[in-house]
C-alpha cells in the first residue's frame, strides 16, 4: 500500500496516452476527434481519477485502522492526529514526505559498513513538476483539441509555410527587378511574352504600329535592320533610356525593369513576321553575334581540311619520287 497514490496517478497518465496520442496523429476519423466524443472521453478520464482517488482513500482509512488495531492489541494508545487544514492533507497526500525527525520509520532493514538506507519517497519538487506536466497536457488538450482556442501545430505550420512562401515571392519580386541592359536575357515563355505584349499595346502602338510595323514616327521593329542595335540588351537600353534627339522618351520611370525586360522580349518574337503595311528598313543589318561565332568554325575547319589534303598529297609526291 506504500506509495499508492504515485501508482494510482501514473495508472491514470498511461490511460490518458492513448487519447493524446490520437489527438496528434493523421489517420482515419474516429468518434473522439468530434468535439461531443472529446468531452465524453474528458468526463469518463475525470471519472477514472475520481475512482482511483476513492479507492486511495479507501486504502489509507482501512492502513490507519489497522495500524491502530496493532498499536491496541501490544497496549499502546494511539495518539490523536493533529488538525490539519484541507492543504497540508493534500501535500501530505501528494508528496509523502517525511519529516527529519522521523526518518527512523522508513530506515530499511539491511546495512553495509554502517551506512543504512532510507525509503524516501520521490523528492517533493520533482513530483510537483510531475503533476504540472499532467495539468498542462489536459489543458494543451483542452484549449487546442477541444474547443479549438488556439491555432494547432498543423494550422501553425501552414500559417507558417505561407508566410515563407510569401518572402519568397517578395524576393523573387526584388531580384526580377534587379536587371538592366548589361545582365538581360529574352523571356521565351508565354506568360513573360504575352505580359510584354499588353505592354507594348499600351504604351508603343502610337509610334510603331499594333504589329511592330512601325509608321511615320517610328521605324519598323520587325526586319532585322536596327537603328540603335537589335540584341535583347540594345532593346533594352533603348526602351530605358530613351533616344531624346529623335522623339523617343525614356521609359525606365513609368515601367519596372522586369516590365522593359518582356517588351524588349516581344519585340524580338515579332521578328520575321512580316506584317502589311510594314515601313521600309531603318539602319544597319543587325547579325547575332552568336551567327557570327557559329560561321567561324565551319571555315576554320575546312581550311585546316585542305591543308592537311594537300600536305598528304605532298607526303605521297614524295615517297613515289624515293621509289
Amino acid at each position: 500500500m506504500k506509495n499508492i497514490l504515485h501508482r494510482l496517478i501514473a495508472l491514470w497518465a498511461v490511460l490518458m496516452v492513448p487519447m493524446f496520442v490520437s489527438a496528434q496523429s493523421p489517420g482515419t476519423h474516429l468518434f473522439w476527434e468530434d468535439t461531443i466524443g472529446r468531452l465524453v472521453l474528458i468526463i469518463a478520464a475525470l471519472v477514472l481519477l475520481s475512482a482511483l482517488v476513492s479507492v486511495n482513500r479507501l486504502f489509507s482509512a482501512v492502513r490507519k485502522m489497522e495500524q491502530r488495531r496493532i498499536l491496541q492489541e501490544q497496549g499502546i494508545e494511539p495518539a490523536d492526529e493533529p488538525d490539519e487544514s484541507w492543504w497540508q492533507r493534500f501535500v501530505k497526500a501528494a508528496t509523502q514526505a517525511v519529516p527529519v525527525s522521523q526518518e527512523q520509520d522508513v530506515v530499511l532493514e539491511h546495512e553495509y559498513d554502517g551506512i543504512r538506507e532510507l525509503d524516501n519517497r520521490l523528492p517533493p519538487w520533482w513530483l510537483w513538476m510531475f503533476y504540472a506536466s499532467i495539468i498542462f497536457g489536459v489543458l494543451y488538450y483542452l484549449v487546442l483539441h477541444v474547443f479549438a482556442a488556439a491555432p494547432s501545430l498543423e494550422e501553425e505550420y501552414e500559417k507558417n509555410m505561407e508566410t515563407a512562401q510569401a518572402a519568397v515571392a517578395a524576393y523573387k519580386a526584388t531580384q526580377a527587378d534587379n536587371v538592366d541592359e548589361n545582365n538581360v536575357v529574352a523571356l521565351l515563355d508565354a506568360e513573360s511574352i504575352n505580359h510584354g505584349k499588353d505592354i507594348f499595346a499600351a504604351n508603343c502602338v502610337p509610334c510603331h504600329g499594333s504589329m511592330g510595323e512601325g509608321n511615320t514616327i517610328g521605324p519598323n521593329l520587325t526586319d532585322e535592320y536596327w537603328l540603335h542595335g537589335g540584341s535583347i540588351g540594345n532593346i533594352f537600353g533603348t526602351i530605358s533610356n530613351g533616344v531624346i534627339e529623335k522623339g523617343m522618351q525614356s521609359w525606365k520611370e513609368m515601367l519596372r525593369p522586369v516590365e522593359i525586360q518582356q517588351v524588349s522580349s516581344y519585340i524580338l518574337s515579332l521578328q520575321g513576321t512580316n506584317p502589311p503595311n510594314a515601313k521600309a528598313p531603318q539602319g544597319e543589318l543587325w547579325k547575332p553575334e552568336s551567327t557570327e561565332n557559329s560561321a567561324t568554325p565551319p571555315a576554320d575547319s575546312t581550311a585546316t581540311g585542305d591543308m592537311g589534303d594537300q600536305k598528304s598529297a605532298n607526303e605521297n609526291a614524295d615517297k613515289a619520287s624515293d621509289e
